[in-house]
Formats: C-alpha cells, structure tokens, sequence
C-alpha cells in the first residue's frame, strides 16, 4: 500500500498541526532564555576613576554638605564637609593610607592619621549581594548589600549612585555626579600646619583624629571592613 503523500489541498489540517507545534517549540525556546536572562542578577556599576560629586548626607537629624573629589587615577580622595551653620571641614585620603583632617580657618587645626589601607576602590561593590528593585529620591534603582554594611542605590537606567545607606543608619543622598570633573592640584595639598608636630603630635585643637573631625567615621571604617576584599 502506497504511503499517504499530504499535500497543501489536505485542508492543510497535518501542515498546520506541524507548524503548531514548531512555532510552540520555538516560544517555548524563546521563553526560557529570557527566564534564564532574568535570574541573572545586575551588578552595580564601578565607580569612574575620576568623578565629582555634592553629597547630601543625614545622620539622625545631623545634616551635612559633602563635595567629593574622587581621582583614583592619581591615588586620592577628598571629602570637603561643611555642617549645617558649622565648620567646613576637609577630609583628604591617599593611597598610601595617609589621611589629614583640617580647617582652613584662623584656628588652623589640623591632624593626621596613617592607616593600613589606600582609598577605596572603583570596584569595591563586587561581590555585592542584589536585594532587587526600589524607588528611592523619585528614581526607580537596583538596590545591592554589601557584607551587612552598606545598601546601595543605583539608578536603573544611568547606573548612576542615587543613594547608599551605612550600617548605623548614616544615609548619603547624590545631588549632582559629574564624570571627569577634577580639582586643581594645588587643592590637594595640606595646609603646612599639618607637618608641624609637637610631643609627637600635630598642633593645634584637633590633633587626636577621633576628635579632629566631626565626621562620621563611618565611611573611613569601610575601607578597614577585611570582608569587602577589594582593597
């Protein structure tokens, strides 16, 4: 008996029941490649090598300004604080662990501190663990944990920080982010009552660095947390 040969005059019933169940393999196909595209969780973005930023940052009601001068390229980082109706304060971190904390004012004060570590760097997120997506300052952000330390808020769609949270509450609002923005040398240097010691300890009011500054140490903490392991 001769094989049934299906031709498309068959009312097409086999051919469409061959294509139905093509087209079926191929959504099912499709399907699980987005699935499998979806479980994979976004990584944060490292931070550029240069980069400016206006920090707004609220610690249980205490509210300060931060210029950030971020230069890893160059081995620095600089934190200017200004308190609300207080002093201005600057921060300034190399990377060969030394730090200085000092005003620039009349009263001169100044200390120093040398720690085991440089400035933190553009990849210290990695290995950070993704908690998913919120709405943060009006911005939709992938939100990440870093080692019980420090949440972090990153827009969705410039992968820029919008906003971070350390462990003691301290949060930091990102008011303008500008990549490339460098300051001028000459602001980096500390002022020379930073090198005038006395009994083994700078001049002025602020020599001991837990009282110098009256920035949160919060962040400087971080880059001793041994569990980032990116330094």
């Amino acid at each position: 008996m001769a094989p049934e040969v299906v031709r498309c005059g068959d009312r097409g019933r086999p051919i469409a029941g061959v294509l139905f169940l093509t087209l079926s393999l191929t959504s099912a196909s499709l399907i699980g490649i987005g699935s499998s595209k979806g479980s994979e969780d976004p990584t944060p973005a490292a931070w550029p090598h240069q980069f400016h930023a206006i920090l707004f940052m609220n610690y249980s009601g205490i509210l300060q300004k931060i210029d950030l001068w971020y230069d890893w390229s160059k081995g620095r980082n600089f934190n200017i604080i200004q308190h609300q109706l207080g002093k201005l304060w600057y921060d300034l971190e190399w990377n060969n662990g030394t730090s200085f904390f000092y005003t620039l004012d009349s009263d001169q004060e100044c200390s120093s501190v040398q720690m085991e570590v440089g400035i933190i760097r553009p990849n210290w997120l990695e290995g950070a663990k993704y908690l998913g997506q919120r709405h943060v300052d009006g911005f939709l952000c992938n939100v990440w944990e870093k080692v019980d330390f420090i949440w972090y808020y990153e827009d969705v769609v410039t992968k820029r920080p919008v906003h971070w949270v350390f462990y003691t509450g301290r949060e930091a609002h990102v008011m303008t982010f500008e990549v490339g923005a460098a300051l001028e040398d000459e602001k980096w240097q500390a002022p020379f009552y930073c090198f005038h010691r006395k009994n083994g300890r700078n001049e002025g009011p602020a020599a001991d660095a837990s009282a110098a500054t009256p920035m949160d140490r919060v962040w400087r903490l971080e880059r001793f947390h041994g569990a980032l392991n990116v330094f």
